[in-house]
């Protein structure tokens, strides 16, 4: 059974994914090969270059840097953070703590990218989940 939409309720198609990475570059240099189709990333030099909507990879994050952008980014954005390898369990806790979405060790881009794929299927989920809310 085919049901219509009510186009005056549902949200806008979402554009592309954006990526924006803010930290060390080299972490993430292979990172596009391994992003959907459409997916762009770009480099951002601060958090005030980061536009809404965007998937935020804060690369060789620390638990300051995931509370000041909890502090400067809306609450609906994704921000990965991105750490070493050999990082210590307390990092892990502590970046979560702070309040990023995802904690992700270093390692294959195609780890990265798959969190990045989950990150954009639950914030597109939660655009969805709140149309009853708008009207």
């Amino acid at each position: 059974m085919l049901t219509q939409i009510d186009r005056d309720v549902a949200p806008e198609p979402a554009p592309d994914p954006v990526v924006a990475v803010l930290g060390q570059p080299s972490r993430v240099a292979s990172l596009p090969q391994y992003l959907p189709h459409g997916w762009t990333m770009r480099l951002i030099p601060t958090l005030e270059a980061a536009r809404p909507g965007e998937l935020i990879v804060l690369s060789g994050a620390t638990v300051a840097a995931v509370h000041q952008a909890r502090e400067v980014l809306s609450a609906d954005t994704r921000v990965i953070a991105l750490i070493d390898d050999w990082a210590p369990g307390e990092l892990v806790a502590g970046v979560l703590s702070a309040g990023a979405d995802v904690c992700v060790r270093g390692g294959h881009p195609a780890i990265l990218a798959g969190h990045l794929v989950a990150c954009r299927r639950r914030q597109l989920t939660e655009r969805w989940a709140h149309i009853g809310l708008a009207s």
